[in-house]
């Protein structure tokens, strides 16, 4: 079959995943991943907790930000799925028609795994850059690793890069530290 005849993926393709799959639209495809690891989702629950206290509740931080977990995000065709994704407060949709949150977010984090590192690095963050993401973060918890990047010009600039257990303020939620560390498994203090 030709490249010009292949079926253009619809949001009516995602209902019909099963239950154990992550269905996106990227460019025009539909992508399926497995539902993540306990890794992935150690290093996401508490990543989400350190940035959820102080940037939307403002409990010892600055506040102004709504911080949601794997929400879908529409940008142009594409439906994806961050895994952890921010709005300043007022450019937030509360109430939409639609399951999607249709405003380009200001920040989004992808949380690689050896099932999604291909997909995170080559179809999404292009995506995020095109539609203007102002800042993107990388986490690699077999690596523990944290890459910052800010959009420029409308391409990626690395700002910084992060391992272990350094104690980080990365833009844009610099006025708060996070203790890497207690992103991977390997750091949990015995009972």
């Amino acid at each position: 079959m030709s490249e010009s005849a292949k079926k253009i993926a619809t949001y009516d393709d995602l209902y019909n995943l099963p239950d154990n799959m992550v269905g996106q639209i990227i460019d025009g495809k539909l992508v399926t991943t497995p539902w993540q690891s306990r890794e992935h989702a150690r290093a996401s629950t508490i990543l989400s907790a350190k940035l959820i206290a102080p940037y939307e509740l403002g409990e010892n931080g600055p506040g102004g930000w709504i911080i949601l977990y794997k929400l879908e995000v529409r940008l142009g065709d594409n439906i994806i799925v961050p895994d952890l994704v921010g709005w300043r407060n007022e450019r937030f949709p509360i109430a939409e028609e639609t399951n999607w949150v249709s405003v380009c977010p200001d920040w989004v984090c992808e949380i690689i795994s050896p099932n999604t590192v291909r997909i995170d690095k080559t179809k999404k963050m292009p995506v995020y850059a095109r539609y203007g993401v102002g800042y993107f973060w990388l986490i690699d918890p077999a690596n523990r690793t944290l890459d910052v990047y800010k959009l420029e010009s409308g391409k990626w600039m690395l700002l910084e890069t992060h391992a272990d257990n350094d104690k980080v303020r990365a833009e844009p939620f610099n006025e708060v530290e996070i203790d890497l560390g207690s992103l991977w498994f390997e750091t949990i203090p015995p009972a």
